[in-house]
């Protein structure tokens, strides 16, 4: 059974310059044309008849660059194809500054349980330097009138690691945000993206990241100040209190499948990872043509299925199962990984007991290394086969 559905809306009022997502400038006439896209492809994998899943997330781009008749025309076309009232989390990503107490209705209307801030930085001049259009005081005043509706699942999403940000100056937004006292929070380290324009800056000089040092120094704070505060630290970039963890992202995590729609979007069904198209004009022209809108698939064998399992299963701070692991897929985790396991754990970026492993935080500063491990080899390939 799919529990999951993930929305994609690509429009931005104003495009970061850190950002590689699928996105473009919002167009009132475009958005519209989109929404109706939008909810053909949803018939077009749904049908008719309403699915019930756990969790729905509507990201971006932006949902909020929607005014709040085209949200409302998105919520319905939700609404027609999932049983709204059966979704445990339903979540929407917001920008302060950007939705108004009408959209605020619209989402408390339609079921939306929870809203993922966009806040990047509470830093005017950092959010100017990164081409936000909101400020710290559209973060309060976002803050504010969400719980004013009673709309207190919030979340609000942080970049470290900007260019020449020092250790204290993120420790003071770290400080800041947690004053907020939300249930979640979730931070990650700027990775400067192709075809951006901090790219361009950094290709020619005129941008650089802090000191890797300085990096490794802000994740090891974040984390101490998340877990001091009462904050668990459940997966590699992401930290709640007990019972507000992300559902919908522990689908990714566990390696369960998920609807997805719109232009950019990526989905898994049917042992098949997706992709749209990502121009809108494309998405919206083979929508039209009655085709799903797919650029390309992967057909996941089970080999890339264990190797999802284990670099999905890491990024959770409670590790990997053998036990579910061997349910899956009927042989042992310590018997297709043994030797990179004891590898691992002489380096202190493991640890492991007889059903588990999971990555220490020494080992969190080296993710991509500890993942790679995990990619399977001739021998690997022919004990999972026999």
């Amino acid at each position: 059974m799919t529990n999951a559905a993930y929305i994609h809306i690509p429009f931005c009022h104003e495009i970061c310059h850190y950002c590689d997502f699928a996105k473009m400038y919002y167009n009132q006439s475009l958005a519209d044309d989109y929404l109706k896209a939008l909810d053909k492809e949803m018939e077009l994998y749904l049908g008719k008849e309403q699915k019930t899943v756990r969790t729905i997330y509507i990201g971006g781009g932006t949902p909020t660059s929607l005014n709040p008749q085209q949200l409302t025309t998105l919520m319905k076309s939700i609404s027609t194809y999932f049983n709204v009232d059966e979704v445990e989390e339903f979540t929407i990503e917001a920008n302060p500054g950007e939705f108004t107490e009408e959209h605020v209705k619209v989402m408390k209307e339609f079921g939306v349980n929870r809203v993922s801030l966009g806040v990047q930085v509470l830093d005017n001049d950092y959010l100017k330097q990164m081409n936000r259009l909101h400020t710290v005081e559209d973060v309060n005043k976002a803050v504010h009138l969400l719980q004013h509706h009673d709309l207190t699942n919030i979340s609000m999403d942080f970049i470290y690691a900007l260019p020449d940000q020092t250790l204290d100056h993120f420790k003071e937004t770290l400080n800041q945000a947690i004053s907020y006292d939300l249930p979640h929070y979730s931070s990650y380290a700027l990775q400067i993206e192709p075809r951006t324009v901090f790219h361009m800056r950094h290709q020619q000089g005129k941008l650089n990241k802090p000191p890797e040092e300085t990096e490794a120094d802000m994740l090891i704070s974040l984390m101490e100040m998340m877990e001091n505060n009462g904050l668990n630290h459940y997966e590699i970039s992401n930290y709640a209190k007990k019972g507000f963890e992300s559902q919908h992202n522990l689908t990714y995590w566990s390696n369960a499948t998920y609807y997805a729609f719109g232009s950019g979007a990526h989905g898994y069904l049917n042992d098949e990872r997706y992709v749209n198209y990502r121009p809108v004009n494309h998405y919206i022209k083979a929508i039209n043509d009655d085709k799903k809108p797919i650029l390309h698939i992967d057909e996941i064998m089970k080999r890339e299925k264990i190797e999802e399992e284990m670099f999905l299963g890491l990024r959770r701070r409670s590790g990997v199962s053998d036990a579910l692991f061997q349910q899956k897929y009927g042989i042992s985790l310590f018997d297709v990984y043994r030797k990179e396991i004891e590898r691992l754990n002489q380096k202190e970026w493991i640890s492991f007991d007889k059903d588990t492993i999971r990555m220490t935080r020494q080992g969190l500063m080296f993710g991509n290394e500890v993942f790679s491990s995990f990619l399977l080899d001739e021998n690997q390939n022919t004990l999972i086969d026999s």
